[in-house]
């Protein structure tokens, strides 16, 4: 059975800063980047279900999302070979690479709307990067082999999968409105503590 008792530590410890520090996303960054990078330190806490690739397109799993949709982490799942279109989050987000490796290629769009290139970065298991329209929000995501699976655990600063959102034509820069949802109709239960429980009262 996979114990996800790093998701639940991780899932309190990130609803106590963003009570804390609102809409300060520098604030944010700074105190919720280690504690993405320590829950990316191992990978035995994600269940199988929120591991599983499709053979044609990338998967991202809901893990939970906050009752006031302040914030939600998901787990991204990527085939070989996959890739997203190029897209934006509107919102402040997080992503840390748990299995794998990824590349990002970084966008600007030019007073006519066409999109630039800035640079491209590879993320191995462990790298954490950042996201949002203050530091950049325009960017496209592949899993950087071509023979095998890699994941990733992203935070976003909002229900991710109901945020209105944009896709890009990377010839002409033209936004495609897009919401992204969910792959998963369930979601872990992280708050099932009756073995917890159960076993301090027979230690009582």
């Amino acid at each position: 059975m996979t114990d996800i008792a790093p998701l639940q530590k991780f899932v309190r410890r990130a609803t106590e800063l963003v009570e804390r520090h609102g809409a300060d996303e520098a604030a944010l960054f700074a105190d919720l980047e280690p504690l993405l990078k320590d829950l990316i330190r191992t990978d035995g806490w994600l269940p199988d279900a929120y591991r599983q690739p499709h053979p044609q397109f990338y998967q991202q799993y809901l893990l939970h999302a906050d009752p006031l949709e302040r914030w939600s982490v998901v787990s991204f799942v990527w085939g070989p070979g996959q890739k997203t279109p190029i897209h934006d989050h509107r919102v402040w987000g997080l992503v840390g690479v748990i299995e794998g490796a990824e590349t990002g290629t970084s966008f600007v769009r030019r007073d006519d709307g066409r999109l630039v290139a800035t640079g491209e970065e590879r993320l191995e298991r462990g790298d954490v990067v950042k996201v949002s329209p203050t530091v950049g929000d325009i960017h496209q995501v592949a899993n950087a082999h071509a023979d095998r699976v890699s994941i990733s655990i992203h935070v976003y600063g909002g229900n991710i999968g109901a945020v209105a959102r944009a896709v890009y034509d990377p010839e002409t820069g033209a936004e495609k409105p897009f919401v992204s949802g969910y792959s998963n109709t369930a979601v872990p239960n992280l708050w099932d503590r009756s073995a917890e429980v159960r076993a301090g009262l027979q230690r009582a």
